[in-house]
Order: structure tokens, then sequence, then C-alpha cells
């Protein structure tokens, strides 16, 4: 729409079903390109993203044509398709029901693309019950402990 300027920046973390290792390192940039590509082709932009192998960060430019909760359900279903198309598991890929959306200032770009890129050494430190937890509390998000993802650290 003409005369239209946004900046928003939402930081997705998507988990694994069952917490999982799935996500292997022989696969995690192919998959990290696929994600871009979905991010790309829905009109918005992947500034970050680094696949874990039971969890996923990715920071986006959102264009408001698409709703944070819309552009999940894509980036997981169509994930979850190409992964099991691939044949890259014995098994079924799925990603957990839900997902945590964290908006950020333009200013705190730089900070959140560093913690993204630095997943591998931040969780030799942190589990990812601490970190999500800690995402919930320091955004002031209200959670049910029984709605959250499956903890199994």
């Amino acid at each position: 729409m003409a005369n239209t300027y946004t900046q928003i920046y939402i930081h997705y973390v998507f988990v694994v079903k069952g917490r999982d290792n799935l996500i292997k390192e022989t696969i995690r940039e192919e998959l990290q390109k696929y994600i871009t590509g979905i991010i790309k082709n829905h009109g918005h932009l992947c500034i970050a993203i680094y696949c874990m192998p039971d969890h996923t960060h990715i920071l986006i430019g959102l264009n408001p044509i698409q709703s944070v909760c819309d552009l999940a359900r894509d980036i997981k279903a169509n994930s979850s398709k190409w992964i099991n198309e691939k044949k890259f598991l014995k098994n079924k890929f799925n990603w957990q029901i839900g997902y945590g959306a964290f908006s950020y200032a333009q200013s705190q770009v730089q900070t959140v693309v560093k913690y993204i890129n630095n997943q591998p050494a931040h969780h030799r430190k942190t589990s990812f019950r601490e970190e999500y937890i800690d995402f919930l509390s320091k955004f002031r998000v209200d959670y049910n402990e029984e709605y959250l993802f499956e903890f199994l650290d």
C-alpha cells in the first residue's frame, strides 16, 4: 500500500516435537536455507536463523501483509513437509504445537543477530528450558506451565 512504512522485527522460536534432537548438523544449513526461502517468498526478510538439534531461532523483518501467527504456521508446515519429503529422517518430522514470538526495536537487532548466531555456545551453559522461560519473563508474557513446550532437560 502506498505511503505505508513499517519496521517490525520478530524473533521466533520453534521446537521439534518431543524435543528430539532431529535437526542434525548434516541438514542444518540446508534447512536454514529452505526456511529462509519460505520467509522471502512470503515477502519478509530473514535476518538471522540458527537451527539447533531440538529448536530453531529466527529473526525476521516482518512485512505486515501477513500476521505473525500465519507466518509461523507457514514456516512450520512447509519446513516439516520438506524435511519429510527429503527423507532426512527414518520417522516423521514435526514441530511442536505453538511457538514463541518476541518483538524487538531496530536498535536491538544486532544484539539479537549475535545471540542467534551464538546458539551452540549459549546452550553449552544454558538449557533450552532456562532460555525459553527467560524470554517469557523478560517480555512479561503470562504463561501457564501446563501449556509450555515439552521440557525434557
